[in-house]
């Protein structure tokens, strides 16, 4: 892998509203605010992640329109909380583009009539797809040291709490090998070892706000002494007062370290 990082990590900063072409042979990462991200994979596939743009206060404004997106060919969703969840439903019916997430999800949309099976496939832990075939990007999805419940409106109109599996993290494997881990909300967890080991990330994809998820010095600590990725982009954090860790403690806490940091903003992308 260090040979396919080194070739196309030559990472550069775009702006929001630069265009980029499909199939360019390079993953384009557009940072949408908190955990979302659509990514555009080397021969043009995109996929969205944990999906939460209306509401969203660090969502830049021309995303809160989600046809602003473009084509979505795969949602990705970590888990059922509403900032991780909200909009996939409207953007899988506006793409006909599945929701992949954590089996007992698929399952509390499928009976609550939220999106029909064909759009609300099941997957588990250790599970590998390749939606596009074997020559196509893979999606493993992973343990995450969070919960998943699903709040909904019932048919009164309010809101009611359903069971929705349990949450996960993604190891997303580009067609050409370039390998991204969305941790998904999480905390630390020993099996985080395993996976850098296993994996060997390029890209890691870290919350650091804490009280839900890693502070920036835990997040820092699973990056450089776990998980051990080549760079790493911190995320979830400054979206409601109880995700107080910052970038700037994040990029403090890996001093020291050989692994890059992308402390990125809102409508940024990354390029490899």
């Amino acid at each position: 892998m260090g040979h396919i990082f080194r070739a196309l990590a030559a990472l550069a900063l775009l702006a929001s509203g630069l265009a980029f072409a499909d199939g360019d042979g390079k993953t384009h990462l557009l940072w949408l605010g908190q955990s979302c991200f659509r990514i555009t994979t080397p021969t043009g596939k995109v996929i969205v992640i944990d999906p939460w743009l209306k509401a969203n206060p660090k969502t830049p404004a021309e995303y809160k329109d989600l046809s602003k997106l473009g084509k979505v060919d795969l949602i990705l969703v970590t888990h059922a909380h509403g900032d991780h969840f909200n909009d996939a439903p409207e953007l899988a019916k506006m793409n006909n583009a599945p929701v992949w997430g954590p089996a007992g999800l698929g399952s509390t949309m499928v009976t609550l009539g939220i999106l029909p099976v064909e759009l609300a496939p099941r997957m588990g832990k250790g599970g590998t797809i390749a939606p596009w075939g074997a020559s196509g990007v893979k999606i493993t999805a992973t343990h995450a040291e969070h919960s998943s419940e699903l709040v909904w409106k019932n048919a009164e109109g309010k809101d009611t709490t359903y069971p929705a599996g349990e949450p996960v993290g993604y190891i997303i494997e580009m067609e050409n090998g370039f390998r991204i881990y969305h941790t998904g909300d999480t905390g630390p967890f020993g099996d985080m070892k395993y996976l850098g080991e296993r994996y060997k990330p390029d890209l890691l994809l870290v919350p650091i706000g804490g009280h839900y998820v890693l502070n920036p010095q835990d997040a820092a600590w699973v990056t450089r002494e776990w998980i051990k990725p080549k760079a790493a982009m911190p995320m979830h954090y400054g979206t409601n007062p109880y995700l107080k860790g910052t970038p700037e403690e994040f990029v403090k806490a890996m001093e020291g370290s050989d692994i890059k940091v992308y402390p990125m903003k809102p409508g940024e992308t990354l390029v490899f």
